[in-house]
């Protein structure tokens, strides 16, 4: 039999084939690894899930174990909206889908906004897996760049006007992969071109509960309105394993058609998944919960920047994030991140080269590493290995480091 793939499948999958690589290497844990986005495990809450589990099995297990409204179930989309309503958002649950983690969100907004030859806009560089997500659809993929305050105003303006494109994905606090967050006044401006168009603006925020320097951002949702779609998940303040996320949308026509696509898809995500969460959620301190996660990440984010500052060359810089679980490394002038990546999987340390989350570029000096999940031994030692080879990089290049 000749099997005869659709040519969706069959396209190059640069994100993916690094996303792969990034996945194996997290569920084979024998490696120091800071390539994943992986949060720390010591912070899941195994005993709370179980008695969640028990709970609804024995109170409600028949309705837990049968099928359900494909737009999710109606008690934890009232805790997501009522998380919302604290922070000044109108959001309704009826407002809510509820989707298999966030990256399903991503997927539901592509397929059901982008035709074949459709301009996005994205950040430079971007979530790698958002990329890998948009590209199933081919659209055409223009790319605003990153400065320390967020995405270039003057570079969106221009490809709104020009391209106008379906929509601009952002991750505006502690971005994936830099840990930059954009600033009110870089926020505002982006909206104020937004509004001026027929762009929608996806905002995807999984790492908005995990500041831990700093004060809450101003959501894109809260200037834009119908005009900002947001995606959430509780992968980072529970469990990514639970696999549950949602889409915030108030736009009723385009809701109508992400519910339509997602009923069509799967039918609905795990309903038993979804009355453990809620469960566990309304017989235990969530606030607190993130409160120790935060800590926890605050910590570990120090012990990084202090042993790059210690290990790294003077020419390489860094990102310091207020949060999340990311920082973003700069080579000397003339390095590849790639190189890098190749030498350090030699000596057991595993990072993710920049390449990945641009478009376009390749050979960057750029890489992210991930601090949320190794101790501050491995962290020492990690960072100490790659430390070492920059600086046997920049020897056999001819410049200082040695």
């Amino acid at each position: 039999m000749e099997l005869r793939l659709s040519e969706r499948v069959r396209r190059p999958d640069f994100q993916g084939d690094f996303l792969k690589m990034i996945l194996r290497v997290a569920a084979a844990g024998n490696l120091v690894s800071f390539a994943g986005g992986l949060p720390n495990p010591v912070s899941f809450p195994v005993q709370e899930l179980a008695e969640a589990t028990r709970s609804v099995l024995s109170r409600n297990g028949e309705r837990a174990l049968q099928y359900n409204n494909p737009q999710g179930y109606e008690p934890l989309r009232q805790l997501i909206a009522d998380r919302y309503a604290k922070k000044g958002l109108a959001v309704t649950t009826d407002d809510i889908l509820i989707t298999n983690g966030s990256q399903q969100a991503l997927e539901m907004i592509a397929a059901t906004l982008i035709d074949e030859g459709d301009a996005i806009v994205v950040e430079r560089p971007c979530y790698l897996a958002a990329l890998q997500a948009f590209h199933l659809f081919n659209p055409v993929v223009r790319t605003v760049e990153l400065t320390p305050e967020g995405a270039s105003p003057e570079e969106l303006q221009t490809i709104l006007e020009r391209d106008r494109p379906k929509f601009f994905y952002t991750v505006p606090d502690f971005q994936n992969p830099t840990g930059l967050t954009y600033s009110e006044g870089v926020r505002r401006r982006i909206a104020q071109a937004i509004l001026r168009s027929d762009t929608l603006l996806v905002e995807d925020n999984p790492y908005e509960e995990l500041r831990f320097k700093g004060e809450a951002s101003l959501s894109f949702h809260k200037l834009l309105g119908e005009q900002c779609v947001l995606t959430g998940s509780f992968s980072k303040i529970v469990s990514p394993g639970i696999r549950l996320g949602w889409i915030v949308c108030t736009c009723k026509p385009l809701w109508e058609e992400l519910l339509g696509y997602k009923q069509r898809v799967d039918l609905h995500t795990s309903v038993f998944g979804q009355m453990v969460l809620d469960e566990y959620l309304r017989n235990n301190d969530l606030e607190s919960h993130i409160a120790k996660i935060r800590d926890l990440y605050r910590h570990q984010a120090e012990v990084m920047l202090d042993a790059l500052q210690r290990h790294f060359p003077e020419e390489a810089s860094w990102t310091r994030p207020e949060g999340g679980m990311f920082i973003w490394a700069t080579l000397p002038a003339g390095l590849a991140a790639v190189r890098l990546a190749e030498e350090a999987a030699k000596e057991g340390v595993m990072i993710a080269a920049g390449d990945p989350f641009y478009e376009s570029d390749r050979n960057v000096p750029t890489f992210r590493l991930n601090y949320t999940n190794s101790s501050d031994e491995v962290i020492e030692k990690g960072i100490a290995v790659l430390g070492r080879i920059i600086r046997r990089m920049m020897a056999e290049s001819g410049r200082v480091g040695a």
